[in-house]
């Protein structure tokens, strides 16, 4: 039962998705049937509902505008293979590292950029082809307003109604598909001029195409290369989104990597039958829970329920309005603007707002695939920023000259130590990246006088990248040249990994790295000629340093 309400939800979502999409409305019904039944079949989602979805619109459009149905075909394929080689690799864990700003921004441009796209249709405005730049729409639309057409608004408006206020009567049957088959009536019985999906399109191809390969030369593929990838990133992100959704409702846990191999098999196959790009779809996964869906028999289900709907009343597909579909979208649309949480966005911090507004902006004003690429960029490097702000906080300590040192509660304090003249201490604090090493040339060079011997603490250290062993390493360079010599003191396992695999460690010699302080204490005191000295106790607190004899 699931199965076959989450069809008739399908139906006209499909339809709407495709012609959205600048493509014929029976490529998203053959969609939601293929990719849908098989991301069912092999995904790691039990409750997963796959199929055509809002968030792809932009991006689909905008491949057909520059590269043509085949085009889209051999860019869905080539995205499949990509979203199977990523499950393959097991990235699917990596995907959740995607700055949630990122995942805000273009989504609520997608949405913004479907409300817009559907404005001509709701209004039945008579104007020729909308342009596809969202300044150019606007002004176009604005140029036309005096054409709206009262019939179409009429329509849209009472499909709008019913799609709002039928949850309110019966919540059992979708609202969009008694919103599609009472508007359709009514055009039908008074005979309303307006502009339908047959008048439009044409005759609906209600029987499923038999496979084929995409009609594209070896020379358009590198051209599609960046489509494709945008194509699988977006898929993977949306269906892992719905994944964890689903997750939630059904206090399930979903397999991400078998999930983006299926994702990626149906994207591979869908072109074959005229498919368009496909993922997992957040409301329909719901709405498959809400009806007691658990296994993936009801998404399976609903694939098989639109492919007897589209074989047996395909044909009167061709009936549905316009203005129906455009009042289905912008309903999706507000679905997906999350204007709640965006602007809830607008009180974190202000590189996250900045990540936001940019890939918002990007999304609308420029393309998708650039947004995604300069958002994630963009979010990396203040992200970067970030950590090494927190990092310069108090990354090189001196010890001795650092208030927030607890005297009284810490027995490895080196305020507790002895510790001879000519010996400098310094503690690094928190991981030790590329910020991190600039702050120690700066800390280190503001030394009036070169130490005898200077110890590194590393005990709140626990990474060291490629950086960090640069700056040590030339640390040691100038050290010896100055006649210091350098310990490293409580070096965690990861630090001493990355030091022996750089070869870092063998340059510093075993006998210079230490598990603790108190052992670089006595071998700074074994190099400046002085005799060791027994660990201080937790109950005997010693001088600071030991004063100059003689």
């Amino acid at each position: 039962m699931a199965g076959v309400i989450v069809g008739i939800v399908a139906l006209p979502l499909a339809i709407a998705f495709a012609i959205a999409s600048g493509v014929t409305p029976e490529r998203g019904l053959f969609t939601a049937i293929v990719a849908g039944f098989l991301i069912s079949a092999l995904g790691g989602s039990r409750v997963q509902i796959g199929g055509p979805t809002g968030a792809f619109v932009v991006i689909v459009y905008a491949i057909v505008q520059r590269h043509g149905v085949e085009g889209l075909a051999a860019a869905t394929m080539m995205a499949g293979v990509i979203l199977v080689i990523f499950g393959v690799v097991r990235l699917g864990g990596a995907i959740k590292f995607i700055p949630y700003p990122v995942t805000i921004g273009f989504t609520s441009g997608i949405a913004l950029i479907i409300f817009s796209s559907q404005v001509k249709d709701f209004l039945g405005l008579r104007m020729g082809a909308v342009p596809a730049d969202f300044v150019g729409k606007w002004q176009a639309i604005g140029a036309h307003l005096d054409t709206v057409d009262p019939w179409a608004l009429l329509v849209g408006l009472t499909a709008l109604a019913i799609i709002v206020g039928w949850p309110l009567v019966n919540r059992r049957v979708p609202s969009p598909f008694v919103a599609l088959i009472a508007t359709t009536a009514m055009v039908q019985l008074l005979h309303f001029p307006v502009e339908t999906i047959g008048s439009r399109f044409g005759a609906i191809n209600a029987a499923l195409p038999a496979p084929a390969l995409p009609a594209v030369t070896p020379q358009q593929l590198p051209g599609l290369l960046a489509p494709a990838f945008t194509i699988a990133l977006l898929g993977a992100i949306e269906s892992l989104l719905s994944a964890v959704v689903a997750d939630g409702m059904i206090g399930g846990r979903h397999r991400s990597n078998m999930e983006l191999v299926a994702q990626g098999v149906a994207n591979i196959v869908a072109p074959l039958f005229g498919g368009i790009p496909a993922t997992g779809a957040i409301a329909r996964t719901a709405t498959n829970v809400k009806n007691g869906g658990r296994t993936p028999v009801a998404g399976m289900v609903h694939a098989v329920t639109l492919l007897l709907i589209t074989l047996f009343f395909g044909r009167w597909a061709g009936l549905i309005p316009m203005a129906t579909l455009a009042a289905i979208l912008l309903v999706v649309a507000y679905g997906m603007s999350e204007w709640r949480t965006f602007k809830a966005e607008f009180r974190a911090p202000k590189s996250d707002v900045v990540v936001l507004l940019t890939t918002f902006l990007l999304t609308v004003l420029v393309d998708l695939t650039v947004a995604i690429e300069v958002g994630m960029v963009l979010a990396a490097f203040l992200f970067m920023r970030r950590m090494a702000e927190v990092v310069n906080i108090n990354v090189l300590t001196h010890e001795f000259h650092d208030p927030t040192d607890d005297f009284e509660n810490d027995p490895n304090a080196v305020r507790r130590r002895v510790v001879p003249p000519g010996v400098e201490v310094f503690e690094i604090t928190g991981p030790f990246f590329f910020g991190a090493a600039e702050t120690l040339r700066d800390r280190l060079g503001a030394i009036a006088a070169h130490p005898k011997v200077l110890i590194i603490r590393l005990r709140h250290v626990p990474a060291i990248d490629s950086t960090g062993l640069h700056a040590l390493r030339e640390l040691v360079k100038r050290s010896r040249r100055e006649g210091t010599l350098v310990l490293l003191a409580d070096v965690h396992a990861q630090p001493v990994v990355a030091l022996e695999r750089s070869g870092l460690y063998d340059e510093l010699g075993e006998e210079n790295v230490h598990g603790n302080i108190d052992d670089a204490l006595n071998r700074a005191r074994a190099h400046l000629g002085l005799p060791p000295l027994p660990r201080p106790g937790f109950a005997t607190p010693t001088v600071a340093r030991e004063k100059e004899k003689g």
